[in-house]
């Protein structure tokens, strides 16, 4: 016979042994939901700057070929920088 330890050997090791369970599945989906949270803005921060070279360069490409006068390629440069 085990004394005061339960039918399994814990005892009341057990009663704060069953609430690990719970705690470590809402840490997992919390670290999850944060890991696809941290992705997307990544991405969409990524996609944003890639966006803003493209812009970039077709209006260095549009007063390469003269389609616009150098004042108006300025001020839309500085438009599109900040």
């Amino acid at each position: 016979m085990m004394y005061g330890l339960g039918r399994y050997g814990f005892g009341h090791a057990a009663s704060w042994l069953a609430w690990l369970g719970p705690i470590a599945m809402v840490l997992f989906w919390a670290l999850f939901v944060t890991a696809i949270v941290m992705l997307i803005v990544h991405l969409a921060r990524q996609s944003r700057s890639v966006h803003d070279g493209t812009a970039i360069a077709i209006l260095k490409e549009r007063y390469a070929k003269g389609e616009i006068p150098r004042e108006e390629y300025e001020q839309k440069r500085k438009d599109l920088q900040g």
